[in-house]
């Protein structure tokens, strides 16, 4: 669906806020806390952008988008957006919803990854729910948002830290994860490093998988060195296609002309999962969680591989 962006305002160093409304008046579909959509940036590009606004809200999505000089041109091409242009996004969907059944949320933001994570806190203060809100940034003026982590309701809960304070003054990891309980559920996103030693320390604490919720901002890279060609099986068919060593199964399918359709290429996003009906995947992903894995029922084939010489796809 087309939108316009009513505002674009710099809420940090490299960091802008887009304001997104209905070309017409009209409402946007509504969503839930840790919802996303696809957004088209120009140059036949895809990128997914949390929403961070209030889940309330019927007349506007917010994204917050870092201008990432290594990035592969996403971020980039939404910063030269312009107020008052009309973009194409999707309507939203939500890979990182909150636990409504939890007793005490305690939400990690890192960089960027608040966004998300703004939005569940919304939720939570608009609810009177039991939560607490805790922000990794690399300096003051990188803290995207400041004006909405001072509103009432939400001040008192948020602590924000920075790379450049003391290491006193940093975030204890150990201390905020230390007290784990079947009613507790956490929530993190952010960069790979900053998720997974959230995770590590969660775990080591004894916390259950089924509490940790995470969702990625960018994925570990992966090295191609070692890896090895395999065959793909199409369950409608019967047709098997090579993957080459130095291939992704997605580009080894397009240029057969079998296209699956994907957005982050990275393994986050989830939007190329495909189902594996035989055979073990080398799940390099950043998108199932560790059951989902251990399932080998899906995959996500812009980046992970196969273990056996052949995999059935449910294609």
């Amino acid at each position: 669906m087309k939108v316009k962006i009513l505002k674009k305002v710099e809420t940090a160093t490299d960091i802008f806020s887009f304001e997104l409304v209905d070309p017409t008046g009209r409402p946007l579909p509504g969503f839930s806390a840790g919802s996303h959509i696809d957004v088209h940036v120009g140059n036949g590009l895809v990128r997914q952008y949390s929403l961070s606004n209030d889940p309330r809200d019927t007349h506007r999505y917010v994204l917050g988008v870092l201008r990432d000089p290594n990035s592969r041109g996403g971020s980039i091409a939404m910063h030269a957006q312009a107020e008052g242009a009309e973009i194409e996004i999707s309507q939203p969907r939500n890979h990182f919803p909150l636990a409504n059944e939890a007793r005490h949320s305690i939400l990690l933001a890192g960089g960027i990854g608040v966004t998300p994570i703004l939005c569940m806190a919304e939720r939570l203060a608009h609810v009177d729910a039991s939560f607490e809100f805790h922000y990794c940034t690399r300096a003051p003026e990188r803290t995207a948002f400041r004006e909405q982590l001072m509103r009432p309701g939400m001040k008192d809960r948020v602590r924000v830290y920075f790379d450049t304070a003391p290491p006193e003054e940093r975030i204890d990891l150990e201390a905020i994860l230390a007290d784990p309980d079947v009613d507790k559920h956490a929530y993190v996103c952010g960069p790979s490093g900053f998720v997974d030693a959230v995770l590590s320390r969660a775990r080591n604490a004894g916390w259950p998988e089924s509490n940790l919720h995470r969702e990625y901002f960018s994925a570990q890279k992966g090295a191609i060195a070692g890896n090895s060609a395999f065959q793909v099986r199409l369950a409608s068919s019967g047709r098997v296609i090579n993957v080459r060593a130095e291939q992704t199964v997605v580009e080894a399918l397009g240029a057969c002309g079998i296209e699956i359709q994907t957005s982050c290429e990275q393994g986050i996003c989830g939007t190329c999962l495909t189902r594996v009906l035989e055979g073990d995947p080398d799940h390099r992903d950043a998108y199932l969680t560790d059951e989902e894995r251990t399932a080998n029922d899906q995959f996500l084939p812009c980046c992970s591989r196969s273990r056996t010489p052949i995999l059935t796809l449910d294609l």
